[in-house]
This record gives C-alpha cells, structure tokens and sequence, in this order.
C-alpha cells in the first residue's frame, strides 16, 4: 500500500501531464488554425480562446503598434473592462504595455501599485482594480507588432517563469499571423493596384463594376463613370522622356484622389487614361464633379519638383448607370465614347452619354 506522500506525488504527476497535455493541445488548435486560413480574424479568435482558457484573468488584451502614430490601440480585449479599454490608446513607453513594446522585454508586475511603469489612468477610466499584470511582446522578424498583456491572472494560476514562456510562445504565435496577414494584404493590394500612380488598375475597375451593379439593382440608386484622357501627353514623354511622363501620370492620380469623397474610388484605366467611380451619383451630380475635375486639372502646375512647371488639359466623357447602360461593358464603352467624341472634336472639355458636348 502505498503511503499517503505517495499518492500525493502521483496526483501532482498526474496533474503535471494533465496540464502538459492541455498546453500541447493549445499549441495544436493554434497551429492548425495557422495551417488552415490566412484569415487573421480566425486565428486570433483562436488564440483568444485558448489564451482565456489556459489563464483564466480578468482581463486581456491584444494591443496592436500603429506604425503612423507610433502608439498602441486595443485590437481585442477580453473580461470586465473590454468595451471601455477598446477606447484608450497608449503612447510608447506608457504603462507596462508601452513598456514591453518599447524596450521588446517581457514583464510580470505582481503588484501594480507599486510599481512605476504602471499606468493608473487605465484603471480611472475602466474602473476596475489591476492588481498584477503579465505582458510578452509581439515580435516582428523587423520590429514589435504589439503586445499580448494579461490582467490579474486569478489566484490558482501561479505566475511564475514558465506560464511567461507560455505567454511569450502565444505572442510569436500571434506575430506569425499578424505577419501572415500583412503579407496577404500586400500581395491583395499588387493586384489591384496599378504600380506607377498607386490608384486601382483596370481589373478591379470591372470586379468593383460588378458589384455596383448588384447594390444599383437591389436599392435602386444610381451611379456613374467619369472617364479622362490627357490632350497631347504623348508630347510630354516625347520631350521629357517616359520617367518625367511616369511621373506627371503619378501627380494627376494624385491630384484627383484628393478630391474625391471617401466612397469614390479612382484608378488608372491604361496608357494616360484615367476613371473615376461616383457611386450614388446621378448624371447631374455626376456632371458637376466632372467640371470640378476639369478645372483640377487645367488650373494645377505639374512637375515642379523637375522644374518644368508643366500646364495641363483633360478630356472628359461620362455615362451613368442605369440610365446609359444595361451592364458594366456597356457602362465602360458609353464613358469612353463619350470622352473620345471630346478629343476627336474640341478637347479640354466634357461629354455626357446620350447628351454629347457640355458648354
């Protein structure tokens, strides 16, 4: 028979592999959530899950670095405070998460109280007590993504070295697709994206087309298409080679995505060719941004950085859906003759489908 430190020993092994088993099953369900989809929502969803099962806190957080204004933003929080932490924002090197993403160090504060990275401001706004905190960063092959920071574990988790290692393992886990995701879009983006003027190229003028198209038909609101081609261009590359025409066709993108609505969606259609996608616009509101169009371009200066101080003029044709047109080739073809019965007649001036010239 064995003795009563006996059985203890063999329960506390049992316990040891039961909860190995249960971390290798975590890093199973992540791996193969990796494995299984580029879509990053699912797989932090996934980490989510396991990292609220493996922990049980209060609270956690998965907080994302913005590149541009160099702080952290909540992407996901979980427990009491969730909604009110989704609001704040951290500067880097405030609070313990700025902490760890600034110097790229894991931490365990077993006291916030007392300990002078914490940031008290948090808890002002989420009214909730932070106690202890366990933060890990989320490592970049370049640079820290973000921070993974659990909130007062509860008191039959024992923080110690190795649940850290686990955290940490998660965070690397979590940066591998973060990365992933990053990537996808980029790859996404080179489809879609003409390279010279970084405004949407052709074939996803016809996918965006489609589905236009669809919503026109199932709420019943109008759309349309301004085509534009610049008079003479062929001149400006002939002058000043086809790096300085490179560039003038990027300086035209430009100058038309600053000025459109945020719905509005402009591209590069071929060669100096451009449209520009006006959805719940009729023909007269349609119209009046093709003046306003026009006038960008006639009264803008091009290429100073050259020094060439460039003046420019556009011909313009439009066409709107449904009333023009019975699908996107025909939407397409009504824009673009009418834009070429502009240049093939007066340029520097608008045509309407169905309308002709425009005084």
């Amino acid at each position: 028979m064995p003795d009563s430190f006996g059985q203890t020993t063999d329960q506390q092994r049992i316990a040891e592999l039961e909860r190995q088993i249960s971390v290798l099953s975590v890093f199973h369900d992540i791996g193969k959530a990796l494995t299984s989809t580029l879509d990053l929502s699912r797989v932090l969803e996934t980490i989510m899950e396991q990292i609220s099962g493996l922990f049980h806190p209060d609270t956690w957080s998965l907080l994302l670095l913005d590149p541009a204004k160099q702080d952290l933003y909540f992407e996901i929080a979980v427990g009491q405070a969730a909604e009110k932490l989704k609001g704040i924002r951290l500067k880097m090197g405030e609070g313990v998460a700025g902490w760890v993403a600034q110097r790229g160090e894991s931490v365990l504060v077993s006291d916030a109280n007392t300990d002078q990275r914490f940031a008290p401001r948090v808890d002002a706004v989420t009214r909730m007590e932070t106690r202890m905190i366990a933060a890990v960063p989320i490592r970049g092959r370049d640079s820290i993504l973000g921070v993974i920071e659990l909130i007062n574990p509860p008191a039959s988790v024992q923080f110690g070295e190795r649940e850290m290692l686990l955290l940490q393992a998660l965070g690397d886990y979590t940066a591998i697709a973060l990365e992933n995701a990053r990537h996808m879009e980029r790859i996404h983006q080179m489809t879609i994206t003409d390279d010279c003027t970084q405004l949407f190229n052709s074939r996803h003028l016809h996918n965006v087309l489609e589905s236009e198209i669809y919503r026109s038909g199932r709420y019943g609101y109008k759309f349309s298409l301004v085509f534009f081609d610049l008079d003479h261009f062929k001149q400006v590359n002939d002058t000043h080679g086809h790096l300085v025409g490179s560039r003038l066709l990027a300086e035209v993108g430009q100058l038309i995505k600053d000025h459109l609505r945020m719905i509005d969606l402009a591209f590069r259609y071929g060669g100096d060719e451009f449209v520009v996608l006006l959805p719940q616009t009729d023909r007269t509101a349609a119209i009046n941004v093709a003046r306003r169009l026009h006038r960008l371009v006639s009264d803008a200066v091009f290429l100073r950085e050259h020094e060439i101080n460039l003046r420019l003029t556009a011909s313009f044709g439009l066409a709107c859906y449904p009333e023009d047109a019975t699908g996107k080739d025909d939407l397409i073809r009504q824009a673009d003759e009418a834009m070429y019965l502009v240049k093939n007649t007066v340029r520097n001036s608008i045509a309407a489908a169905n309308v002709g010239l425009l005084s």
